[in-house]
């Protein structure tokens, strides 16, 4: 509760059904792994594994790069990457292979055919679905931390890059069965070098369109989320399509469209950050009398190298507990310009908005509390819990009561 820890605003702390869902997911990925040790040798495994885990750090620090105006809670990331290396490879991994059986049963020509025509329309459909439940369970669950488009991107890069390591491994695994090192080699410069992104971009169809109707209200956020994932199974489906019935010219079609989706989307990565940063500057300088914020702040909030140098600040003068407290301070600030824009849209109602506006007031006071003595004179009158500014939620305070 806020009165107690203010600090459960930031949603940090991992809850019981996030470590039940982490235990299943990582369940589901050691029988998915199983059945790639059955499928081949053992040591080919292991080799296959370690080219697959090789990329992975690489890969997340690229995707959460984007995500530093107002990182997501860590522990709803994580689950996002174990789903899509758990749950969403085994289902999608089983599915595909019964949808494989019985197409080669029924259509009589040949196992290759059969692949061919599996993984063009079969495997996008089964997959992007398996990976867009976790967006679907975020929307209902955990709406509140789809706050833009780039959340969308975020949870559904998380998703596929968890989908495409483990599937990476089932590849290299048959590649080295089948074809060698040679083999291998071009498999893993054909998944892992020149498209690692390709599963993240499938997916980000549908963190959009989640991320659009998380904010929006009424029937028409349906039509928003079908379409996204009509997008995503389509471009899944050409991708894998052009790949195998045009070959390497129509491989370079395929990758010059994922490239295209991939510039889109940092297009509109940094067009909500321009958006954040509107909403920070728009609300914040209404808190100004509470001594929790200043005019420095809010420029220091605006930009990415102004919130670097005040961590860098803090570090240096306060050691690790400060620099804790400044980035707690940065979220719940940013967060504080959010539920505002939350209110306004009214996703919120005015009782959520009153209980979070005050526990982040709280959260800022407290951090404010513990920065280096040289930052915190302007928090020194706001040793108790601060009042919040006269206004009315989802828009700037301007005095008078609170309003719905």
């Amino acid at each position: 509760m806020a009165g107690h820890d203010p600090r459960w605003v930031l949603r940090d702390r991992p809850s019981v059904t996030l470590i039940v869902g982490l235990v299943l997911a990582g369940l589901c990925a050691l029988v998915s792994f199983s059945f790639d040790v059955l499928n081949g040798d053992p040591v080919y495994f292991f080799i296959a594994l370690g080219l697959a885990l090789a990329p992975v750090p690489v890969l997340l620090a690229a995707v959460l790069a984007l995500d530093r105006i107002e990182p997501e809670p860590r522990g709803n990331l994580l689950f996002a990457f174990a789903w899509g290396a758990g749950v969403a490879v085994l289902v999608a991994g089983v599915v595909n292979s019964f949808n494989l059986i019985y197409i080669e049963n029924a259509v009589q020509l040949g196992y290759d055919y059969a692949r061919n025509l599996t993984a063009t329309f079969g495997a996008p459909v089964v997959e992007e679905t398996m990976k867009g439940l976790v967006l679907l369970g975020l929307l209902k669950f955990k709406r509140a931390e789809l706050d833009g488009p780039t959340d969308g991107v975020i949870y559904a890069s998380m998703v596929g890059l968890g989908f495409a390591m483990s599937e990476n491994v089932s590849y290299y695994v048959a590649a080295l069965d089948e074809l060698g090192a040679h083999g291998l080699a071009v498999t893993v410069v054909l998944r892992g070098i020149l498209s690692p992104f390709a599963h993240p971009l499938f997916t980000s169809m549908i963190g959009v369109a989640v991320a659009y109707a998380a904010q929006r209200r009424g029937p028409g956020r349906i039509f928003v989320i079908a379409a996204g994932w009509a997008g995503a199974m389509l471009l899944h489906g050409i991708w894998n399509g052009f790949a195998t019935y045009v070959g390497i010219g129509g491989l370079a079609i395929a990758y010059l469209l994922l490239m295209t989706v991939l510039f889109v989307l940092i297009w509109i990565v940094f067009r909500d950050r321009k958006r954040i940063i509107a909403l920070i500057q728009t609300y914040l300088p209404a808190y100004w009398a509470t001594g929790l914020v200043s005019s420095q702040d809010v420029a220091m909030l605006s930009s990415l190298p102004g919130r670097r140098q005040a961590r860098q600040w803090a570090m240096k003068h306060g050691g690790r507990k400060a620099l804790r407290a400044m980035s707690d301070y940065q979220l719940a600030a940013t967060e504080l310009g959010l539920l505002h824009e939350r209110a306004r849209g009214h996703v919120i109602d005015e009782r959520t908005f009153n209980e979070e506006q005050r526990a982040l007031l709280e959260c800022m006071a407290g951090a404010r509390a513990l920065f280096p003595a040289a930052g915190s004179a302007t928090a020194g009158h706001a040793a108790g819990l601060p009042h919040p500014p006269p206004g009315g939620p989802g828009r700037p305070p301007q005095g008078g009561a609170f309003h719905g």
